[in-house]
């Protein structure tokens, strides 16, 4: 038996996750101010650039953090992060959590800035 790749794994996950464009998830965050836009990223990449209004969970804590921002299951979050992979590995986890509506901005975060501006 040899060992998956993370790019099989993250191709797996996404399989099973609704992934959305910058524009799209710009639509979908119009119509839901309540929403959370998470950025997965180490800290010291979202020094260097940040999309508006997004908080920064680094992938590593994001289920120890979470809950100081909410514990309502029914919270939207969108996640993005620097490709697309974390994002879809920390919704895998808050879905496990029982998070029932995350979503991840499947794209670079130059993309997710473009759609969202830029902090």
């Amino acid at each position: 038996m040899s060992i998956r790749s993370l790019p099989e794994i993250v191709g797996e996950t996404k399989a099973n996750l609704r992934c959305l464009t910058p524009q799209a998830a710009r639509d979908m965050l119009a119509d839901q101010p309540e929403a959370l836009v998470i950025d997965v990223r180490e800290p010291l990449e979202v020094s260097e650039k940040q999309a508006a209004g997004t908080i920064n969970l680094p992938r590593g804590v994001l289920e120890m953090k979470i809950p100081e921002y909410t514990t309502d299951p029914e919270t939207p979050i969108f996640l993005h992060c620097a490709t697309g992979g974390r994002a879809a590995l920390a919704a895998e986890a808050l879905e496990r959590m029982g998070f029932r509506h995350v979503s991840i901005i499947d794209c670079s975060c130059d993309e997710v800035m473009q759609a969202l501006g830029a902090a």
